[in-house]
């Protein structure tokens, strides 16, 4: 099966997630397929800490991303992925097995997609989507607060020491070399619209 790899990152509360839940939900099962980088992350206690012992989720080596880039690999291929959803130590949520069929677009999602060069090798297509500061802090805070159940002080300080840091490291970087830019400080339904056309172009 020809088949074409959709990149999409950006900083923590961009509206990445959100952006590919939009395209997503405009095909039908078997025209796309979605890998989401947030169900790759190793155990608590693999994380690493900080030096105030707060565990640093926003580190290339808190994920499996070999791993992903073995699964980007076999949905290639024309296999089924099969996962067990990430809950973020959410002890209210309970996990999900997660099952993804190959299809001829192929869409991967994640912070660190062209820092890891086994990934980035993969893509056909690379995006970055971008948003303000402050926009990003807000997201991440109703995120957090409510999907994760952590404390309001812990995601500033995760944010704060965290997030930006890794976002400028891994991520800023790549904006000048990626194919697009996608700006999501009010709408992205433009560039969504767009995408779509070139996903249904390679279905047909």
């Amino acid at each position: 099966m020809d088949t074409i790899v959709i990149g999409i990152s950006g900083g923590s509360g961009s509206g990445k997630t959100c952006f590919v839940r939009d395209l997503t939900a405009r095909f039908c099962n078997g025209e796309v397929c979605f890998l989401h980088q947030d169900n790759y992350y190793k155990p608590i206690e693999q994380q690493k800490k900080d030096k105030e012992g707060i565990e640093n989720f926003d580190l290339p080596d808190s994920l499996y991303l070999d791993k992903f880039a073995e699964d980007i690999q076999k949905l290639k291929n024309g296999e089924t992925v099969v996962l067990t959803e990430y809950t973020f130590n959410n002890e209210t949520t309970e996990s999900k097995e997660i099952t993804i069929k190959p299809a001829k677009v192929i869409i991967a999602e994640g912070l660190f997609l062209f820092h890891h060069k086994a990934i980035k090798d993969q893509l056909d297509l690379s995006i970055i989507i971008h948003a303000d500061d402050s926009n990003r802090i807000i997201r991440r805070i109703k995120r957090d607060s409510n999907e994760r159940n952590y404390p309001v002080e812990d995601v500033m300080y995760r944010y704060e020491n965290h997030v930006m840091p890794s976002y400028r490291r891994y991520i800023q970087p790549y904006v000048t070399e990626v194919n697009m830019v996608i700006n999501n400080n009010k709408s992205y339904k433009g560039t969504l619209d767009v995408l779509s056309a070139f996903i249904q172009s390679k279905n047909s």
